[in-house]
């Protein structure tokens, strides 16, 4: 791992890794123009709808909204992987990576993953596991929803850099959680790791991502060097 500009880098404070499983259900519907997102509000009701009928620990629909500052374009066109523009997420976490595994295949689920499908230009789903902590994350109703879609070549070394661009949020936006979704092997693995976060409002968080030189000169540019690539996505819930 490189770090540049180490005198910028605080280390994340991680909480242990917990067993929940993660079923995330994403898709592309809508629209984008520029960096905003329009989203069709009927698909994304409905699969709101559907997700009540899921029996899980949680099970909640996001509408995108605004793409943040990323790195990486030329890193995935290269490896011929195309870039993250779901504007719909469904994210499912279970007890256990098991039960997320057989949710996959409940009738409530299939439900709901056949109308995304139908409804959708491209979907991603996986099963995954937790392999970063920073805290539970808030599905509070007027929350902002971070989804950040990471690509590396090598996957602990985006582990590593993480837990320093995370300590940078931490710090500088008062990052209150985070949990990072690793697919299980033998699930698709464009995004070899998805950052999941909430801020109670994007005061908290967008400012930094705009004014503070930090963020490019830390952030995006130890994602850089690291040959990372990091595709953020704002939501709002459904």
């Amino acid at each position: 791992m490189k770090l540049i500009n180490d005198h910028l880098a605080v280390k994340a404070r991680t909480l242990p890794l917990t067993d929940d499983g993660f079923l995330l259900l994403a898709g592309e519907i809508g629209t984008w123009r520029g960096n905003f997102a329009f989203p069709p509000g009927s698909v994304a009701t409905d699969l709101a709808v559907l997700a009540r009928e899921i029996d899980a620990e949680e099970a909640t629909v996001f509408r995108a909204v605004l793409r943040t500052p990323g790195e990486g374009d030329e890193l995935l066109a290269a490896r011929g992987i195309r870039s993250a523009r779901y504007d719909i997420v469904v994210l499912v976490r279970t007890e256990s990576v098991a039960a997320a595994q057989a949710l996959r295949e409940s009738p409530a689920y299939r439900t709901l993953a056949e109308s995304m499908t139908a409804a959708a230009r491209r979907t991603h789903e996986i099963v995954a596991r937790n392999a970063g902590r920073l805290g539970d994350v808030d599905h509070g109703p007027n929350h902002c929803f971070l989804f950040n879609y990471f690509y590396a070549d090598d996957r602990e070394t985006l582990l590593r850099v993480w837990e320093y661009t995370a300590g940078w949020f931490q710090a500088k936006t008062a990052l209150p959680n985070s949990a990072m979704m690793e697919p299980l092997a033998g699930e698709p693995d464009d995004y070899g790791i998805i950052n999941h976060a909430s801020w109670p409002h994007w005061r908290t968080f967008l400012p930094s991502l705009i004014f503070r030189p930090g963020f490019r000169r830390f952030v995006l540019a130890n994602f850089q060097a690291n040959g990372i690539a990091a595709q953020p996505i704002i939501y709002r819930r459904v």
